[in-house]
C-alpha cells in the first residue's frame, strides 16, 4: 500500500505537467484512491484503539466510507446525478455480494466451514433490510404516481426524498446510540479492541492528509469520467455502479478478506454489511441534503428498475446467509456469482 501511494503524485504529474489524455489521468486517479482509502481506514483504526470501544466504534462507522462520500460529492458537482445514484447501488451490492463473497471464499481455504454469532448477524441483516426499504420507497412512489394525473411528480419526488433522507439520518443516529451506548457490550464483543501502534498526532496527520489527497484524486476522477466512459465504450452509469463503487469500498474489501483469513467472520459481516447499512442510512441521505447546497438537487428515485431488484436481492441474500450462523466456500461462490450476473445486466442496460 505504501508503494501504491506513488500513484498520487503520478496522477498529478499526468494532469498538470504532462497534460496526458483524460483517460490516463482517470485510471491513475481511480487507482490512487485505493491506497488512500486504506490509509484512512488504518488511521481510523489507530484512533479507535487509542480512544476506547465507544468512541472508537463511532470513529470507525463515521470515517468508514469517507473515500466513497468524497468521490460521490465530486461526481455530483459535475451534474452526473444518475452516476452518483449508481454508485450508491453499486456500493450496497458490492459490499454485500462481492466483498462478503470474496471474504468467504478466501476465509474458507483450508477450512470446512466458518462460524459467527447468529444474534449479531441477524441484527445486521434486519437493519440492512429496513434501511434499504427506506431507499426503495421514493422509487416505488415515483413509479406508481408517474402514470397518474399528478402535477409535477418531480417536485413530489424531491420533497419525499428530502423527508426520507431526514428519517434515515435519524435512524443512523439511533443505530449509533444502540450499538455504542445502550448495547455497547454486544458491539465491543464483535469489533474487538486492539493496542494503538501510531501516536495520536501521527494518526490524525495520516487521516487528514489521506482525506485531502482523496479529495484531489476525486476531482481528477470526476473530470475524466465521461472521457473514460467513451474510451472504454461504457456508459457513465456502468462505471458508477461498478468501478467507482468498488474503488470507494476497496479498503473494506481488503479488511474483510484479512479478517476472514483470521477466522473472524463476525467482524467480516460487521465490515461488509455494516458498510452497506452506512451507505443506506448516512451516505445516500447526506448526498441528497448536500446536493441542494451544491446547486445540483438529487432525489432518491433510482431510474433503472434493475437497481431496485439488485438492492432488494442483496438484502434478502444476506439475511439468508446470516440465518444459520456459518459460511462455506460454496456460499462465497454464490455471492460472487450473483454479483457477476447483476454486473452483466447493468453492462447491457440502457441508463
Amino acid at each position: 500500500m505504501v508503494w501504491l501511494l506513488l500513484l498520487v503524485p503520478a496522477s498529478l504529474v499526468a494532469q498538470y505537467l504532462l497534460h496526458l489524455p483524460p483517460l490516463w489521468v482517470f485510471v491513475l486517479a481511480i487507482l490512487a484512491i485505493v491506497p488512500l482509502a486504506e490509509f484512512i481506514r488504518r488511521a481510523t483504526v489507530q484512533l479507535a484503539d487509542r480512544s476506547g470501544p465507544a468512541v472508537g466504534g463511532l470513529l470507525n462507522v463515521t470515517f468508514g466510507n469517507t473515500a466513497e462520500l468524497i468521490l460521490a460529492l465530486f461526481v455530483l458537482r459535475t451534474g452526473e446525478v444518475e452516476v452518483v445514484k449508481a454508485q450508491i447501488t453499486g456500493s450496497i451490492i458490492g459490499n454485500t455480494l462481492l466483498g462478503l463473497g470474496l471474504a468467504v471464499l478466501v476465509g474458507s481455504i483450508g477450512r470446512r466451514r466458518q462460524t459467527f454469532s447468529k444474534d449479531r448477524a441477524g441484527l445486521l441483516s434486519s437493519l440492512l433490510i429496513l434501511s434499504l426499504l427506506g431507499l426503495l420507497v421514493p422509487a416505488l412512489f415515483s413509479y406508481t404516481e408517474h402514470g397518474r394525473d399528478v402535477v409535477n411528480v418531480a417536485a413530489l419526488n424531491e420533497r419525499l426524498s428530502l423527508g426520507v433522507a431526514a428519517v434515515l439520518i435519524v435512524v443512523y443516529l439511533a443505530n449509533l446510540l444502540y450499538t455504542l451506548v445502550t448495547h455497547s457490550d454486544v458491539y465491543a464483543s464483535v469489533e474487538g479492541h486492539g493496542t494503538a501502534r501510531w501516536s495520536l498526532w501521527a494518526s490524525l496527520g495520516v487521516l487528514v492528509a489521506a482525506t485531502a489527497a482523496t479529495a484531489v484524486e476525486a476531482e481528477l476522477v470526476s473530470r475524466g469520467l465521461l472521457a473514460a466512459a467513451g474510451a472504454f465504450g461504457l456508459t457513465p452509469f456502468f462505471l458508477g455502479i461498478t468501478v467507482l463503487a468498488v474503488v470507494g469500498n476497496a479498503a473494506e474489501y481488503l479488511a474483510a478478506i484479512v479478517f476472514a483469513r483470521q477466522d473472524r467472520m463476525g467482524l467480516v459481516l460487521s465490515i461488509t454489511v455494516g458498510s452497506s447499512i452506512q451507505v443506506a442510512l448516512l451516505v445516500a441521505p447526506a448526498l441528497v441534503l448536500l446536493s441542494y447546497a451544491m446547486g445540483t438537487p438529487m432525489d432518491l428515485v433510482f431510474s433503472n428498475p434493475l437497481e431496485l431488484i439488485a438492492v432488494a436481492g442483496a438484502a434478502f441474500i444476506v439475511n439468508a446467509i446470516a440465518a444459520d450462523g456459518e459460511t462455506t466456500w460454496f456460499e462465497g461462490v454464490l455471492l460472487v456469482a450473483v454479483y457477476a450476473v447483476l454486473g452483466m445486466a447493468f453492462f447491457f442496460a440502457v441508463p
